[in-house]
């Protein structure tokens, strides 16, 4: 592992276009060696765009592969260039909104696009925040990890199994809880909800929090600029009237939400993840034929 966080930080130096296109060439690679989550992103991919024709689907899934594995050489960029080269690298659409941020409690939803590291350290530059974090297997990534994403300005990370009353605290100082809403963790805490059409573990916890403490949702995601120009990170404006009555309702909503986003940079979504892991009682799984988790 100290060998490839070497590899990364010797990387960095490298101009954007350069690295950009490395890391797609790793990823036309991982795409023929990997069998297992090929076949989970084209599995989520029929499931999500049946409208498209097989290779349409395969197009996007190898485009993923590439945008993924470019996120990956990138992320030394994002933990060890300067702040005025990650400015320049980074367009910001329309501000982060920290004087929002300071007004009240607020949650900034991030889909899972493989950008999404960058929208984080956007929000850092400009404001500290919290989130959920998951410790890395490895000791010396975990450490590198949490140093690349708090160099700039205090992040505080719990876990998923202290709940979320530090969360709570911490927003209620004003800062930001970045939350990651769209990933299947189980049946707890979870409604199962349409994604695409077909019924999703999705977290209500963006809903529940927001009931909760009264806080605004702005969501936020990062996409690629083209030619190898940087990231884009959008901040929308902040969801009016929610969660309203209905927590079901609200999740839904943040489900089309994210929908609506992926349709507009479809090979950049997070597909090679397990969306669908969790099924409904006595359905079956879509996945039987991978054995990656």
């Amino acid at each position: 592992m100290r060998l490839l966080l070497g590899l990364m930080w010797l990387l960095h130096w490298l101009p954007l276009p350069l690295l950009g296109r490395l890391g797609e060439g790793v990823g036309r690679l991982l795409f023929v060696l990997l069998r297992a989550r090929r076949h989970i992103t084209l599995t989520n991919l029929r499931l999500c765009l049946p409208d498209l024709s097989e290779a349409e689907r395969t197009a996007i899934a190898k485009q993923h592969f590439q945008a993924y594995a470019r996120s990956v050489l990138e992320r030394g960029i994002l933990w060890w260039a300067s702040e005025a080269r990650l400015r320049r690298l980074i367009r910001v659409v329309p501000q982060v909104p920290v004087d929002a941020i300071a007004a009240r409690p607020t949650i900034l939803l991030c889909p899972h696009f493989v950008g999404l590291d960058v929208a984080g350290v956007a929000v850092m530059l400009e404001s500290s925040l919290c989130s959920i974090y998951t410790a890395q297997r490895s000791r010396v990534f975990d450490a590198a990890l949490r140093r690349g994403r708090s160099r700039f300005r205090p992040v505080q990370l719990f876990s998923r199994g202290e709940g979320v009353k530090p969360i709570i605290r911490a927003m209620r100082q004003r800062v930001p809880f970045f939350m990651l809403p769209d990933m299947d963790f189980g049946a707890r805490d979870a409604e199962f909800v349409p994604f695409f059409g077909i019924p999703a573990a999705t977290l209500t916890a963006p809903a529940r929090i927001a009931d909760m403490t009264g806080a605004q949702v702005i969501p936020v995601v990062a996409t690629y600029l083209p030619h190898y120009q940087g990231w884009q990170v959008r901040f929308y404006s902040a969801v009016e009237d929610y969660p309203g009555a209905d927590l079901i309702a609200a999740t839904r909503a943040m489900n089309a939400f994210i929908e609506q986003r992926i349709m507009e940079a479809p090979a950049e979504y997070f597909w090679a993840h397990k969306r669908f892991k969790t099924r409904p009682p006595g359905v079956s799984s879509v996945y039987e034929r991978a054995s990656a988790s």
